[in-house]
């Protein structure tokens, strides 16, 4: 049993290295598994009809994530929703989706080609659309639910954070105290803007400030255009940024309704027009997902077996450098 154990920190750490080296990267899709296919597993129900739910979580980015310091990736959140949607519209059993949204947000992009890829969804199938908000939508998150029909807030959600952010730290002080200083050459005045390595010039605060109003403004549009209800006397204090329980979002008109997953599902076949319906998930990999919530074929499982302690100390390199973010840095990680 001792050698064995040896044998097994010895491969640990072998992995480890080669990770650190970036030698070696484990891609874990959907569930895991080398098969790239998509399957169906039935969760509760019964009936011809079905509803696909659908779990938005996490960070939204477009780019693969990173865990176990690089040692697995997994496919971006864009990538899982359109496969899943792709993949929904060949069925014609599908009657509603839920999508089961937990996230403080993501990039610019990536949340608007979610909410995009929805809204089409929508246009093609005629397929009515439950945004269930789960502990935290907020920013992208809000904004990915505003792709939907109907949005229903748990009685402890916390929603809102309706705005945009530009990550930015300047390090020219400390460069000063250490006696370096920034020498790159560049081919305009303004090419390397929001450089941590000098210190801002006047007119470039503007610049992104510019960037930065307009993405809001677009942010606002998309709310007051899938809103109608949203309460509009009380437009700038419900844009300016903050976050808002569920009771205080319905209110505002932020969400239509505030119940549990049964209330969801219940929502979801009314919707649909049907008494009964099968509580559909897609999944990718061998392990199938047993419950609304749980991860397929547990994605923080499998890292666990194959590199121990890495897994961790994981870090999630899906967000790099200053982009701009719809994303409530409160709740971030």
């Amino acid at each position: 049993m001792r050698r064995s154990r040896t044998l097994a920190l010895v491969g640990t750490a072998l992995l480890s290295c080669l990770a650190l080296a970036g030698c070696i990267t484990i891609n874990t899709p959907l569930g895991g598994g080398s098969d790239n296919s998509l399957h169906e597993t039935r969760i509760s129900g019964h009936g011809d009809a079905k509803i696909l739910w659908l779990n938005i979580d996490g960070f939204i980015s477009a780019s693969p994530s990173s865990h176990a310091l690089g040692l697995v990736r997994q496919p971006s959140m864009l990538t899982r929703v359109s496969r899943v949607l792709d993949k929904a519209e060949g069925d014609a059993h599908i009657k509603a989706v839920v999508l089961r949204i937990d996230s403080p947000g993501g990039t610019v992009a990536a949340s608007d080609e979610i909410y995009d890829r929805i809204k089409r969804f929508e246009v093609d199938t005629g397929t009515p659309v439950i945004a269930s908000l789960g502990g935290v939508a907020a920013s992208g998150g809000y904004y990915v639910a505003m792709g939907a029909n109907r949005v229903i807030a748990e009685p402890t959600t916390i929603t809102g954070s309706i705005g945009v952010i530009i990550v930015d730290v300047n390090a020219a002080g400390l460069m000063h105290k250490l006696g370096l200083a920034d020498t790159s050459i560049t081919s305009g005045p303004h090419k390397d803007i929001m450089s941590p390595l000098r210190k801002p010039k006047a007119d470039e605060r503007a610049i992104v400030q510019n960037v930065v109003d307009g993405l809001y403004h677009r942010f606002v549009s998309v709310v007051t255009s899938n809103r109608p209800a949203l309460d509009r006397s009380q437009l700038a204090m419900i844009t300016d940024g903050r976050i808002f329980p569920a009771p205080q979002a319905k209110r505002l008109g932020l969400v239509d309704a505030i119940g549990h997953q049964n209330d969801v599902l219940a929502a979801a076949r009314q919707a649909a027009g049907v008494d009964q319906a099968e509580v559909i998930r897609y999944y990718q990999g061998r392990q199938a997902p047993d419950t609304l919530v749980a991860a397929a074929a547990s994605a923080a499982r499998r890292p666990a077996a194959v590199a121990g302690w890495l897994a961790q100390m994981g870090a999630n390199s899906s967000f790099n450098g200053a982009e701009p973010l719809y994303l409530w840095r409160g709740s971030a990680r």
